[in-house]
């Protein structure tokens, strides 16, 4: 699934190719996602112009002008593709691709929602509504930005009998981290993933809060990890994947301390360390 080094990969790739450029039509291939589609308040984006697009946690905002400032919610769900193609304004519009389910047409801008296993989301929200939209609403701290430290680190973890890494990867007090930047930000820190949380002394919060900035900047730069579905909105393929020092790497030697990474299972999700130099 993507997480929020793809996500933001695709922000970053997207928002320059709409900004500024006013949204001609829209078309749905079908009703509906994982939620259904409000094709009304959709539609009520058509002549607006796009003025920029954020993200939170794991969704898109696309930001339209006009009363309300509306935003085009999108989530890209398990397998989704944001893609974003230049066209010929004067030409047809290209034939739909398989799984194809929505696109937007700027003009000289087509963006096609591809997605084989319709997880995604699509919906609309108005700026007074962010704070308290379904999606929205429930969702923790942005790592990337002010307010994630070693403190707010420590403070959401006392007394937490749950694993690091399950606190790190719990989107109600941080989000955007998944299991493969849980994985390597507990190795960075030198921290055991499987251990309590509440048991992280003052310090090793602030290390591995640092790792998790690392880690996820780090993907950024590289465009994000791509595994099986995640590329970016040119159809280009992430390499984070080269600088992975644990994960789906069972029985390498750990790049630190040259112990074997070790791998195991927890709630279906694959867990990577490395025994002899994460405490």
């Amino acid at each position: 699934m993507p997480e929020l080094p793809e996500v933001e990969t695709v922000r970053r790739g997207a928002e320059p190719q709409l900004r500024g450029r006013r949204l001609l039509e829209l078309e749905l291939h079908r009703p509906d996602l994982r939620w259904p589609m409000p094709e009304a308040a959709l539609r009520d984006l058509i002549g607006r112009r796009c003025t920029g697009i954020d993200r939170r946690s794991k969704y898109l905002l696309l930001r339209f002008d006009g009363a309300e400032s509306p935003s085009a919610l999108v989530h890209l769900g398990m397998t989704g593709r944001l893609l974003v193609e230049v066209c010929d304004p004067g030409r047809p519009r290209p034939e739909w691709r398989r799984h194809e389910h929505w696109r937007m047409d700027f003009g000289d801008r087509l963006v096609r929602f591809v997605d084989p296993r319709r997880f995604g989301a699509l919906d609309v929200v108005a700026a007074r509504d962010q704070t308290t939209h379904k999606l929205l609403a429930p969702l923790g701290q942005e790592p990337l930005e002010p307010g994630f430290d070693g403190a707010f680190l420590h403070r959401v973890s006392r007394r937490r009998r749950s694993a690091t890494k399950t606190l790190l990867m719990d989107g109600h007090v941080l989000v955007g981290v998944g299991n493969i930047y849980a994985s390597e930000a507990c190795w960075r820190a030198a921290v055991r993933p499987r251990r309590a949380a509440g048991s992280l002394t003052r310090a090793e919060c602030d290390r591995l809060a640092a790792a998790v900035r690392e880690v996820l900047s780090a993907a950024i730069d590289a465009g994000g990890t791509s595994f099986r579905d995640y590329v970016g909105v040119h159809e280009d393929a992430g390499f984070f994947a080269r600088e992975l020092a644990v994960y789906e790497r069972a029985g390498a030697p750990c790049p630190r301390c040259r112990g074997a990474i070790r791998r195991t299972t927890d709630g279906g999700r694959s867990t990577y360390w490395c025994a002899g130099c994460q405490t």
